[in-house]
């Protein structure tokens, strides 16, 4: 039988001028509840993720592929436009800025239609083409086929912290791609909104 999971929230995606590349998931509703979970990637390539329970690790594990994953306490405030996220590995501030033009394009799209895994599949060759490493739609882990249906972006303008105690420098773009799944996060970095749907058979 098939099974539908959607994710609703925000996904932070960052360069720093370390090399370290993170990917901050934010998600109000979902299957799991509320909760926070960080795919790092470091420089030299070394995949993490930090996850802050049992049942959030063994869900995004399974669906995305990591060298390492760490359960710990995680925490994201956000107050006004600044992101701050903790946990016993991971410091992080991240400032977002103004709506992006794709942002603008995005608000245009009706909300029922832009999380469609229909949607999806029909955006997917016009985000291989337009936005280097990004996918709407694709294989995931345990045979999952999953869907990102974007509904708004902004720029992000700063960030900065510091990974198991080692500064991560300034903001830079998201380069190379992050290699968690078939999908990285754009180039440059911003705050996307998005509905993720996991279908499972």
């Amino acid at each position: 039988m098939t099974r539908r999971r959607r994710f609703e929230g925000q996904i932070v995606g960052v360069g720093t001028t370390s090399g370290v590349r993170l990917v901050v998931g934010h998600w109000e509703r979902s299957p799991l509840g509320s909760f926070s979970d960080v795919m790092v990637e470091r420089a030299d390539g070394h995949r993490i993720l930090l996850a802050p329970s049992e049942e959030v690790a063994g869900f995004v594990a399974s669906t995305y592929t990591f060298d390492e994953v760490r359960i710990e306490p995680l925490t994201v405030d956000r107050t006004g436009r600044t992101w701050c996220v903790r946990s016993p590995s991971l410091r992080l501030e991240v400032e977002s800025g103004d709506r992006t033009p794709l942002g603008w394009l995005l608000r245009l799209v009706p909300r029922r239609v832009a999380t469609s895994t229909a949607w999806s599949t029909l955006t997917d060759p016009v985000a291989r083409l337009l936005l280097r490493g990004v996918r709407t739609k694709g294989s995931a882990g345990q045979g999952r086929r999953e869907y990102y249906g974007a509904t708004d972006a902004h720029r992000v303008t700063a960030a900065g912290g510091r990974l198991e105690g080692q500064e991560l420098g300034s903001l830079a773009p998201v380069d190379p791609p992050c290699r968690f799944g078939f999908s990285s996060t754009p180039r440059r970095p911003q705050v996307t909104e998005v509905t993720t749907t996991v279908v499972t058979s």
